[in-house]
């Protein structure tokens, strides 16, 4: 199904304000604009239920407002919520190796990375810098949830288990979330990890870790 309608019956939820989280949450929160038009940062048709969801980005704000709609047997918008923003990555970090030595224990591709001795600020006039090579690896870095995110990267980590063994063991590997709730009402909820994804960190012999924030406005 072409994302147009989805986007479009996605932003008449947005003007029309139907669901009253929709209203609550404009009313302390907007959503950016291009051209005069709401921005998406992605449609998500991955679902097997026939479920889709749109991510507006909000303005100073890294979480999302997120429409959900049924796209079986017609597009129509089932609810409305906030969907925190979420940053799942591999990273790797050593004081005795560079980063070119760290990306060459791996076959797999990286997303970014710094060499110790890197300054942390060159604008600064501070010469602070590294004290390690770190290296990361971000595979899908778009609007998504949690455990999407996880199931992608491991799947990801999976195409080179003895390239991440590397890691793990010549560079303390891990895997690092970081993610931004919506602190709406205080209960910002959480994540979840499934059965599946502890047997496959466990196979990686990889730990997790989580850097979580709520930001944001109160509703009133």
């Amino acid at each position: 199904m072409a994302d147009t309608l989805i986007i479009q019956r996605a932003t008449e939820e947005l003007e029309a304000r139907t669901f009253g989280m929709t209203e609550q949450f404009l009313e302390i929160h907007e959503v950016v604009h291009a051209d005069g038009a709401p921005t998406v940062a992605r449609v998500d048709t991955e679902k097997t239920d026939g479920t889709a969801i749109v991510y507006f980005p909000i303005v100073d704000q890294k979480f999302y407002l997120a429409i959900y709609l049924d796209t079986v047997p017609n597009v129509s918008v089932r609810w409305v919520g906030t969907e925190p923003y979420h940053s799942v990555y591999f990273r790797a970090s050593s004081d005795k190796l560079s980063l070119q030595e760290l990306a060459g224990l791996t076959k797999l591709t990286s997303t970014r990375g710094r060499n110790k001795g890197d300054s942390k600020n060159p604008n600064s006039r501070a010469d602070i810098r590294w004290k390690q090579s770190t290296i990361d690896f971000e595979p899908h870095p778009e609007a998504d949830e949690f455990e999407d995110k996880l199931t992608k990267l491991l799947r990801f980590l999976e195409q080179d288990e003895e390239g991440v063994g590397n890691l793990v063991n010549k560079a303390n590997g891990y895997i690092q979330v970081y993610s931004s709730f919506h602190n709406g009402n205080t209960m910002i909820g959480g994540h979840h990890i499934e059965l599946d994804h502890i047997k496959r960190m466990s196979k990686l012999n990889i730990e997790i870790d989580f850097d979580i924030s709520a930001d944001g406005n109160f509703f009133k």
